[in-house]
């Protein structure tokens, strides 16, 4: 399995002969300015909610691809309504792609559309995968409801936000590893507006100290699970 990393809470994840885009906010961030929405792959595309930073490029990419939309049931009615085909989830179910399970977990933080719509429920993923098991938490504060997840199945990788102001920081980040029993942890959420620049060296000395390894990626950067 490869993540790389598509700048904000933007993920492209390889698994197998399969590509999983997440949560795509790029064209409009300046830091992203190297990566080519069109030019992206994308076979399915995870939607944790349904906030601008996180949906921007979906249509752009469903249309170039034909990729279908994974999210709650208010978001893939939303696309379903553009003509994107989706598959729609809720909290705590399950489902068997080709690619592996995908389970939609607890979020604790708002969803709705730029135009004020209500965007369902917040959520993030667990994708259990021949290539490993790989948590996605979406925009979300620390919540005891992380503490279920290696109760049904083992965490190799967490992409956790880091931000804070508008999701957990830093401290949060490194009890929710706790939660999450995993110590390989990529954080994302950060730097992109003013209100989550983040100390780079000491987010990973936190999670140093802990015992933990942090991974900031570059921007179009690439990690192997």
């Amino acid at each position: 399995m490869k993540i790389t990393y598509l700048g904000h809470a933007a993920l492209s994840i390889e698994v197998g002969e399969t590509t999983i885009v997440v949560d795509p906010f790029i064209s409009p961030n300046e830091l992203a300015k190297d990566i080519d929405v069109n030019a992206l792959k994308a076979d399915y595309i995870l939607i944790t909610h349904a906030h601008q930073d996180h949906i921007v490029d979906v249509d752009a990419i469903a249309k170039n691809t034909g990729a279908k939309v994974i999210s709650n049931f208010e978001i893939v009615n939303h696309y379903a309504a553009k003509g994107i085909e989706g598959h729609p989830m809720n909290h705590g179910g399950s489902w068997q792609f080709d690619f592996g399970r995908v389970t939609y977990t607890n979020a604790i933080h708002t969803s709705s559309f730029p135009d004020g719509s209500y965007g369902g429920q917040p959520g993030g993923f667990v994708l259990e995968t021949k290539e490993g098991n790989v948590y996605i938490a979406g925009d979300t504060a620390l919540t005891m409801d992380m503490k279920l997840i290696p109760l049904q199945c083992k965490i190799d990788f967490a992409v956790l936000p880091i931000g804070d102001n508008f999701t957990m920081g830093v401290e949060s980040a490194v009890i929710a590893s706790d939660f999450i029993e995993c110590n390989e942890v990529m954080g994302y959420h950060y730097d992109t507006f003013g209100y989550i620049i983040i100390d780079h060296d000491e987010a990973k000395l936190a999670f140093k100290n802990a015992g933990k390894n942090l991974y900031l990626l570059p921007i179009g950067g690439s990690h192997d699970i």
